[in-house]
């Protein structure tokens, strides 16, 4: 069985790519990698939020599994937005990698070591609100975009003095070595989804759903299904500055979700477990009311304005 295996053209998608094609073809598969260019891939000046609608990194690659020219679309799954596109469905999610989201600097170990005034460099609102909320301003947050080599040459040439990145990227892609330090939950929550693979396939394709079940890693799915829930209920979309993660404790799935408003000077936050009979869907769900009800739904109406 040929499996064509849909995926935007960075080093990092190529890794994605490369990883899932490679777990497949150990199961009998044959593999074709299919390179597909996204709006994202694109536009590459500017605030990620400037593209527009969620989906940036996505949509083409979506299309292309709906015209049939790819059979699996493998993304990033903290760039696939939570609103389901007819015909398709979540096929599967790999065993998560590295979720935490990390601080590069040639100057400090530590964030908290970075000398008052210093830029930050981060293409993210929720690791911008996050670090406005413990730090104040205390440091410059600038937007910075392109790959993560590009990324790194700004840094080494002063453009800023640190870089708020992901684990995933850098470990997967080689500059491990770069790493500071870690930015741990709680005081740093990653995205929904960071560091997990999502496999998307039609749902028609029982040959291909039956191909990447097994691949699939229940507990991971079940974490990013709550996480997703939570950000779907909160309808902030894959760019506002909402952060989670699900993980198995004590055989139960713990969830731990909060939001923060753009200046990073209110934050609503809280974690709950799954209950006995509960479906991860309605974790995240029930999460997401909750903190709706503490005074997140303001946040998300003055993020629609």
């Amino acid at each position: 069985m040929l499996i064509r295996l849909g995926t935007r053209g960075s080093l990092l998608a190529r890794w994605q790519a490369d990883w899932t094609a490679d777990a497949l073809r150990k199961l009998g598969y044959q593999v074709e990698i299919v390179a597909i260019k996204t709006s994202g891939d694109l536009y590459q000046d500017g605030p990620i939020t400037n593209i527009g609608a969620p989906g940036a990194f996505t949509k083409e690659i979506q299309r292309a599994l709906l015209d049939r020219t790819i059979d699996i679309a493998v993304h990033s799954l903290k760039d696939l937005p939570t609103e389901s596109v007819d015909g398709l469905c979540l096929g599967a999610v790999p065993e998560r990698g590295p979720h935490r989201d990390v601080f590069v600097s040639r100057t400090a170990t530590t964030i908290d070591e970075l000398p008052e005034g210093s830029v930050i460099g981060t293409g993210s609102l929720r690791r911008r609100t996050q670090i406005l909320h413990r730090f104040g301003n205390r440091f410059r947050v600038e937007d910075v975009r392109g790959n993560v080599e590009t990324r790194l040459r700004k840094l080494d040439e002063g453009q800023v003095q640190a870089l708020i990145l992901a684990e995933a990227g850098l470990v997967r892609l080689g500059f491990a070595d770069r790493i500071s330090s870690f930015l741990e939950p709680p005081d740093f929550l990653p995205a929904v989804g960071q560091g997990a693979l999502g496999i998307e396939i039609r749902k028609d394709d029982s040959s291909t759903a039956i191909a990447v079940a097994a691949i699939n890693d229940s507990p991971t799915f079940d974490a990013v299904c709550a996480e997703r829930a939570l950000l779907q209920t909160l309808q902030g979309g894959c760019l506002a500055p909402i952060g989670a993660f699900g993980r198995q404790e004590n055989h139960r799935l713990s969830l731990h979700g909060r939001i923060l408003s753009t200046d990073g000077s209110k934050m609503y936050e809280k974690t709950f477990s799954a209950d006995s009979d509960e479906s991860p869907q309605s974790l995240g769900i029930r999460l997401a009311k909750e903190l709706l009800k503490d005074g997140a739904d303001a946040i998300i109406e003055q993020l629609r304005k």
